[in-house]
């Protein structure tokens, strides 16, 4: 029997399924905390919530990027078996980028969910990567880009319709900096990047090209990391306004408050569950659901609701919940 969503998402059902949040570390202690905590809160919800960025980019000390990398390749290597782990590695024309390739890629390619390239401004950024990761026996693993320039942003179609490339993220502060005082710093905090019309637009740029091409959007971080209410409220926007499924978090306590606001609310699930249970005993014609009809492209987007549902760890109901069986995929 064909899993309902290979059924109602045909040929977008490869596409990638990613937790909602993508949580970033860099320092060696912190790099190890976070998979601890990705293993705990695996076991709590009964799915993988989380992804675990390990971060070579601004995480390796200047001059020993060589030791960092290796430090990184260990620890992926000696992630649990179900952990969700990647990288980021330095930008592609940065001198250690070939050697983050060679050792992270080649040496824990097998554990690793994808790598993440910082500072791409072109396909041609992409085209390096990738035949890096092909040298590094690693061909199999997708690319998760950072778009974090004016340039980059008008690029970002062409970007997003490779391939090897699974998400793109928006990499806020970057994106400032690089108009040269154009833009206030106050766009960098959670309420101003939401308000000035030059980040905004390179907002719905990025995730307009994802859902062109099937790809995830993934938000910018928020930088109070102290502040739980300002983290939820850019981050409802950013799903709710913005269209982004998934978003950056940069410290522990960043992580549940994201997760809420990226999941549906109870009333969302016990419909989606109540039309879905009821579209498959259906064999998926239309049916007819408190005085409404329901089809294949309402289906579609109540499965979706359900996916994001698992994806934050909500509880779902008994009728829909054999399809998620799977903790961490």
């Amino acid at each position: 029997m064909k899993h309902p969503r290979d059924i109602l998402l045909g040929a977008q059902a490869g596409s990638a399924a990613l937790p909602v949040c993508d949580h970033y570390s860099g320092a060696p202690a912190r790099m190890l905390k976070s998979l601890q905590l990705q293993a705990e809160m695996t076991q709590e919800f009964g799915a993988c919530v989380f992804d675990v960025t390990l971060d070579c980019e601004d995480g390796a000390p200047i001059g020993a990027e060589a030791a960092h990398a290796q430090l990184v390749a260990q620890l992926a290597q000696g992630a649990a078996p179900e952990a969700r782990v990647a990288a980021r590695v330095h930008p592609v024309d940065h001198p250690a980028f070939a050697n983050d390739m060679a050792t992270i890629a080649g040496e824990a390619g097998h554990r690793l969910r994808h790598i993440m390239l910082p500072k791409v401004e072109s396909v041609d950024d992409v085209l390096l990567a990738e035949k890096a990761l092909e040298r590094a026996g690693a061909g199999h693993l997708p690319l998760q880009v950072l778009i974090e320039s004016p340039a980059a942003v008008h690029r970002a179609f062409e970007i997003a319709a490779h391939p090897r490339v699974q998400s793109l993220s928006f990499g806020l502060m970057d994106f400032v900096s690089a108009h040269g005082g154009a833009i206030p710093a106050s766009a960098m905090g959670s309420v101003g990047q939401f308000s000035h019309p030059l980040v905004v637009r390179a907002k719905l740029e990025i995730s307009a090209a994802c859902h062109a091409h099937g790809k995830v959007p993934s938000h910018c971080v928020v930088t109070e990391f102290n502040d739980s209410a300002a983290l939820q409220a850019s981050a409802s926007r950013a799903a709710r306004d913005f269209g982004y499924t998934r978003m950056w978090s940069i410290h522990p306590a960043q992580i549940r408050p994201l997760l809420a606001a990226f999941a549906p609310t109870r009333d969302d699930i016990e419909i989606a569950s109540k039309i879905i249970a009821n579209a498959a005993l259906a064999d998926w014609a239309p049916i007819s659901f408190e005085g409404a009809l329901h089809d294949r492209a309402s289906y579609r987007y109540f499965w979706q609701v359900l996916e994001r549902a698992h994806r934050t760890g909500q509880t779902l109901p008994g009728a829909v919940h054999a399809w998620f069986a799977t903790p961490c995929s």
